[in-house]
């Protein structure tokens, strides 16, 4: 995974994102706020009727207290209790109070004599001592600019939270989305997919479900297959024992009540008798291979060695033999130089059960063709020999070859077989290292 996809990584361009909108908003409200605020003031006469209101509240104080225009602390406390303004007091053109400078003025022997401008408004205001003239300024709309100024915070504050919780929000649906699929999974239905969007550590984890879900779903489906698969393989055996113990039983009776006409009868028993104890034995060791093979403790595979090195004597061992029973054997042998891997004990069962098949299957008055020759991952021997007919049903089985197959997985191997009306082939493939 990228670590620029990483949740992290998308977190932070969302919060720097979220900023910078933010930020602009902030300025361009800021601006256009500005703009209608200095645009009212300039244009209304809000301030000249606050200003006019004071002035009406200072005379009503001026003419309650009896304050001279020489009283500077109680002008003074009069103008920090309206708060925002400043105020001077001029009395036939001279300056006899600033609010600016209460204490300075509040002692003068000798005040300043400063002019009128014309731009001033003026307000007369009658005191104890005297007439004078009043110049007031208020910041009156100071506060309608504060008030602005957090509006502006508070909505930008505001879009900042609104952009992250929606770049945030699709997150949460998609966990949302997990959450409610795993639900799912536990109820059971291994057949949903679960959804996977993305590339980061979301799409990762569900990903890592999905995968989990197929492994094991495909558990569950191998388990039912073995579940079945041993189920028929038990039904078979168990008919492929019942078979020649039925047999032997009722030779035996015969042979114990002495029913046969001769001893050349008796001898046909006895011989019959001794065919379904080797049939027997040979079910007895096709049921130990299917335990063995069956179980699910994983095999040690030997170190690689040379395809020819591993089965140049095995086939000509049972080349000899089936030349010593009456077969011929036609052997075409193209070895390669792959190495292999396999498990000695396996591989001699595997042999085993390929030559049984051959002496009990193959019709002797036609050749029998092994064929080795290699693949570009695997090395292979194929044995094709012409089917004979079966003389006794019971003859059939197919325990061995299911064992032979199972034992060429556990070995990374593979046993393919086709068959057709005449001809059967087995073909062993080995994994090359």
């Amino acid at each position: 995974m990228n670590k620029r996809e990483s949740l992290y990584f998308q977190l932070a361009r969302l919060l720097i994102l979220a900023a910078v909108c933010s930020g602009i908003a902030f300025w361009g409200m800021r601006g256009i706020g500005m703009y209608f605020l200095d645009h009212y003031f300039e244009t209304s006469d809000y301030i000249e009727q606050k200003n006019h209101d004071r002035m009406k509240e200072l005379q009503e104080y001026v003419t309650q207290n009896s304050i001279s225009t020489r009283d500077s602390e109680f002008l003074t406390r009069w103008v920090y209790r309206q708060r925002g303004i400043f105020m001077q007091v001029y009395c036939n053109s001279v300056l006899v109070y600033d609010s600016n400078y209460a204490e300075e003025t509040e002692g003068w022997d000798a005040p300043v004599e400063i002019g009128f401008y014309d731009w001033e408004a003026y307000y007369k205001i009658h005191f104890s001592d005297s007439e004078a003239e009043v110049i007031l300024y208020g910041f009156y709309e100071r506060k309608f600019y504060r008030y602005a100024l957090i509006a502006e915070i508070l909505l930008c504050v505001l879009l900042f939270l609104v952009i992250v919780m929606l770049g945030i929000r699709s997150k949460m649906k998609y966990i949302t989305q997990l959450s409610r699929e795993i639900g799912i999974l536990e109820g059971g239905d291994l057949e949903y997919q679960v959804t996977v969007k993305g590339r980061d550590e979301l799409a990762v984890l569900a990903r890592g479900i999905d995968d989990m879900r197929k492994s094991f779903a495909y558990q569950v489906e191998q388990e039912a297959h073995l579940t079945k698969a041993n189920r028929r393989m038990i039904t078979e055996m168990s008919h492929d024992l019942r078979t020649p113990l039925t047999s032997m039983m009722i030779y035996m009776e015969i042979l114990k009540n002495h029913r046969y006409r001769d001893k050349a009868q008796m001898k046909d028993y006895i011989d019959r008798i001794d065919r379904k104890m080797h049939q027997l034995k040979q079910l007895s060791e096709h049921i130990f291979e299917y335990s063995l093979v069956s179980s699910e403790v994983k095999v040690e595979l030997e170190e690689p060695e040379s395809f020819q090195t591993l089965f140049y004597d095995l086939l000509s061992e049972v080349s000899a033999y089936l030349e010593q029973n009456g077969f011929t054997v036609e052997m075409e042998l193209h070895w390669g130089n792959g190495l292999i891997r396999i498990n000695t004990g396996y591989l001699a069962r595997v042999m085993d059960n390929v030559l049984s098949n051959l002496m009990k299957y193959a019709k002797q008055s036609e050749p029998v063709t092994i064929t080795v020759f290699e693949r570009e991952k695997e090395a292979c021997i194929c044995f094709e020999n012409q089917i004979r007919e079966l003389e006794r049903k019971e003859d059939s089985t197919n325990i061995g070859l299911a064992n032979t197959k199972r034992m060429m997985e556990k070995m990374n191997g593979t046993c393919r077989t086709e068959m057709s009306s005449e001809i059967f082939r087995t073909e062993l493939s080995f994994l090359k290292s």
